[in-house]
């Protein structure tokens, strides 16, 4: 799908990259990249978790609540990160105005991912407070946002994985290309932010006993199944990953 970067402002890349480098700021620009990059990463680890335990909710399900409210933590910087940029890129910072906005297909598909993002743990959260008795429609809307998650999620993930190695790299290595002061603190955010959101998992936690014994007798759930068949559709056909070349 060429046509994904066809309608944003004039890249970076086709910049010199040593002009890039002296626009006043630009080291924010790339440390906020960093942060963005690191607690995506942290984010794919435990939705990778997730989605294993939600094939096996009749034996994982303690998991899948833990780790549930556990990635919320994470969540919560790496939506910080990517509104800082939003931010600072519309306020006219001319650091972030000459990195340029996303891909216009991203920029779409970004605030209806929040949302769904949103939804999906806030109906999960929810259904610890109802129980298995009485949960209402939010099982329901649980599982439907799930199905429409997962594609959205696909196309996110396959269009930005490919920058965790090397941003990593760069942030860590002994001569990194493009210094970023705070590397340090990144971290810091990150690691506190899972213990943020491990204590609340600890907390929550025991709210889960009654859909454990619950979910004793339930298997995969179809939202599941179908939702995965339709990411790995709607990866075939957008091919997100040729993005790569030109994405930002």
């Amino acid at each position: 799908m060429r046509s994904f970067g066809d309608d944003g402002p004039a890249r970076l890349s086709a910049q010199p990259h040593g002009a890039a480098r002296n626009v006043a700021g630009w080291s924010a620009v790339v440390g906020n990249e960093r942060l963005t990059t690191l607690a995506g990463a942290v984010l794919l680890m435990l939705m990778v978790v997730e989605l294993v335990t939600a094939a096996a909710l009749h034996a994982l399900l303690s998991t899948h609540v833990f780790v549930g409210v556990l990635l919320a933590g994470p969540l919560v910087i790496k939506l910080g990160s990517t509104g800082y940029r939003f931010l600072r890129y519309y306020a006219g910072a001319p650091a972030f105005v000459r990195k340029g906005p996303p891909h216009l297909v991203l920029r779409i598909l970004a605030p209806l991912l929040v949302a769904m993002t949103l939804v999906l743990i806030g109906s999960g959260i929810g259904l610890l407070v109802t129980g298995p008795a009485q949960p209402g429609p939010l099982l329901s809307i649980h599982n439907i946002s799930a199905l429409l998650w997962l594609p959205m999620i696909a196309i996110h993930t396959f269009a930005y994985v490919w920058r965790v190695p090397r941003s990593l790299a760069d942030d860590w290595g002994d001569s990194p290309a493009e210094p970023a002061p705070g590397r340090r603190w990144r971290l810091g955010v990150n690691l506190g932010a899972l213990v943020g959101g491990a204590l609340a998992a600890l907390l929550v936690l025991p709210s889960a006993a009654p859909w454990i014994a619950w979910s004793a007798s339930e298997h995969v759930p179809a939202p599941l199944v179908v939702g995965i068949v339709i990411a790995a559709f709607t990866l075939l056909v957008a091919r997100p990953w040729r993005l790569r070349g030109s994405g930002r």
